[in-house]
């Protein structure tokens, strides 16, 4: 098999029903609800131990916030590594009946957030 074929496989999307059925799980990182009820992740700004230190040195947090919006929160909270894609889309749908494009946001968040090595399927 030429390269450029093994490329194209591995990056196949999947289809429909096989993303529904991904069971979504909060990687390592920390996050809160806010008085809003509102989630926030803290992304460290440096993995090395010498970012660290220096974010230390110069009295900068080393960490950067990621601040969900309603949906995203909704979605944050029930990605438990329990629930599948189709079981988080459900709840969205009764939470938020008016939401237009409810399913698109969705996806495109949840593959926003594993590029970002925030999830894991």
């Amino acid at each position: 098999m030429s390269i450029a074929k093994d490329k194209a496989k591995r990056a196949r999307l999947p289809t429909t029903e096989q993303f529904l059925s991904f069971i979504p799980s909060k990687g390592e990182l920390e996050w809160k609800v806010n008085d809003e009820d509102l989630v926030e992740i803290f992304v460290p700004k440096f993995r090395s131990n010498f970012g660290k230190s220096f974010c230390k040195l110069i009295r900068k947090d080393e960490n950067l916030v990621a601040k969900m919006d309603k949906i995203g929160s909704a979605v944050w909270k029930n990605c438990n590594g329990k629930r599948s894609v189709k079981d988080i889309f459900n709840i969205l749908k009764k939470k938020f009946p008016k939401e237009d494009n409810l399913d698109q946001r969705l996806f495109l968040f949840l593959s926003q957030m594993r590029s970002l090595g925030y999830i894991r399927y």
